[in-house]
């Protein structure tokens, strides 16, 4: 191909040079050359008609022709440089032309001044004729000339036009041989390579992740095929392990189900042991106490002091134990046997559980704040009134010795005060109960919500070691969350959540006790 169009280029550009050489050479040095003869015949004729007449106006194309003479001869010389025939005919024509003017045309030009008209002699006429025949001869032989080397040049073109066509035609063919042969190429190294590598990745989009994919052809398409293999690959192993972790979840999934029967059970073993625990273990308890105080009653005057003391110390422990077994029968019934779901305003817990607390309020001086209005949640009325009762009865419970406790009740969060039904982003609504008493050491913050934690003795403080503990796992029932503020340096923050009414999600499944 390259060799085609080198042979090409060369044949275009002998054909360009052959047709300046004739177009900008010889038809333009033909042209001069009949300027040239034309010009000397002026000169003749006006040197004739001047010594017949001896008119000047008869001198005027001989003047005329001379001037004419130098510009073609100038022209012509500039047009036939490199030429030396054609050179050497303008310069004998030259010559001849100055030799007739000096032998003829000058002399009957002075004479005819001189003398005034009239016909040269016989001599000086048959002289300017022989010199004159002679610059005529030469004038016709530059003329064949030119129109020699302008015939040679024609035939020269057409052979170069001749030529370049075939050179064309024979490179249209090379070009369409090519062509089909680059096609054939490309359909033997590309196209089929890509078509299979086409049907191979439709398989495996199909499902057929077992089909392996070609990678024949080209380096790119070597490197694409084996590119799309790896992929496969990875494809069928994910997949493998996809696989292999759903059935491993399956597993689990029944695993847990199973777990879920076993805990249901659990669960309605635990119902029926709260409900033996409420009757048979309570009934005894409260003879115990029956009888102890009878006891103490009946025979007061024959007991001593000691006798009276261990008489209270058993009354005494029962009525604890009573209670113990009250706060469990009530930890472990929650989100069981307390399952309403309704709109609730806060108010109304709380207003119930301020009431249930009236008397250790009034007894110890406590000053109880709270907001003018709290918002709604939906939930357990009966569960929230446990959860106020509890946070609040522990901060008048816990109190300092030498002030009255106080208790703030707040609703945290920004637009709390405008609106008391207004959540947080996240959903929530944030409050939090605080106290002046004795406070809680940071590093007890979580301690206080395991159930039957306490940091004090029952002797200093009374209690069972599971209000907080019971206040968590409502809280958390709720779907909220519960912890201490460590960052107070006298008294206790307790803060929760509770999402808001209108966010508030379905209940998480039920906990065992």
């Amino acid at each position: 191909m390259t060799m085609a169009a080198g042979v090409g280029f060369t044949q275009l550009r002998r054909t360009a040079q052959v047709s300046d050489h004739l177009i900008a050479r010889i038809s333009p040095a033909r042209v001069e050359a009949y300027r040239l003869q034309t010009a000397l015949v002026d000169q003749e004729t006006g040197v004739r008609g001047y010594a017949i007449t001896g008119d000047p106006d008869f001198l005027e194309p001989y003047t005329r022709g001379r001037a004419v003479e130098e510009d073609a001869a100038r022209r012509m010389r500039g047009l036939v440089d490199g030429l030396p025939e054609l050179v050497r005919d303008l310069e004998a024509l030259r010559q001849a032309a100055a030799d007739w003017r000096r032998r003829y045309a000058q002399q009957v030009v002075d004479r005819t001044e001189a003398l005034g008209g009239g016909t040269p002699d016989a001599a000086t006429t048959r002289r300017g004729k022989e010199a004159f025949d002679r610059v005529r001869a030469l004038s016709a032989t530059q003329a064949r000339r030119l129109d020699a080397e302008r015939v040679a040049g024609t035939r020269q073109l057409a052979d170069a036009r001749t030529l370049r066509d075939r050179v064309f035609g024979l490179m249209v063919v090379a070009f369409f041989l090519t062509a089909v042969a680059l096609a054939v190429l490309v359909r033997v190294m590309v196209v089929r390579p890509l078509n299979r590598l086409s049907e191979a990745v439709q398989d495996v989009s199909g499902g057929e992740y077992d089909r392996r994919i070609p990678s024949h052809g080209p380096a790119d398409l070597h490197a694409l095929g084996a590119a799309v293999e790896g992929m496969r690959r990875r494809i069928v192993t994910e997949l493998g392990e996809s696989r292999r972790k759903e059935e491993q979840l399956r597993h689990e999934g029944e695993l847990r189900e199973a777990q879920a029967e076993e805990l249901r059970r659990s669960n309605a073993e635990l119902e029926q042991f709260a409900y033996v625990a409420s009757h048979d273990l309570q009934e005894p308890l409260r003879k115990v106490a029956s009888f102890c105080q009878l006891l103490e009653k009946r025979y007061a005057e024959s007991l001593d002091e000691r006798g009276t003391q261990y008489i209270a110390f058993a009354v005494d422990g029962a009525k604890r134990m009573q209670v113990l077994i009250n706060d469990l029968l009530t930890f472990s019934r929650v989100g069981r046997l307390n399952d309403a779901s309704v709109p609730v305003a806060l108010d109304e817990p709380l207003d119930r559980a301020l009431g249930n607390l009236s008397v250790a309020i009034e007894e110890s001086g406590a000053v109880i704040e709270r907001p003018p209005a709290l918002p709604g949640v939906v939930g357990d009325p009966t569960l929230l009134a446990m959860l106020w009762q509890n946070l609040v009865g522990n901060a008048v419970k816990f109190r300092a010795e030498h002030r009255p406790p106080r208790v703030t009740i707040t609703l945290d969060g920004p637009g709390a005060a405008q609106d008391p039904g207004r959540s947080d982003g996240d959903g929530m609504l944030h409050f939090s109960v605080t106290d002046n008493g004795i406070g809680v050491p940071a590093e007890f913050a979580d301690k206080i919500f395991v159930i039957f934690q306490r940091l004090h003795s029952r002797d200093s403080y009374g209690g069972t070691g599971i209000g907080l503990a019971l206040c968590k796992k409502i809280v958390e029932y709720h779907g909220g969350r519960i912890r201490l503020d460590p960052g107070r340096s006298q008294g206790t923050r307790i803060r929760f959540t509770l999402p808001a009414a209108a966010e508030r999600a379905p209940a998480p499944e039920e906990e065992s006790a």
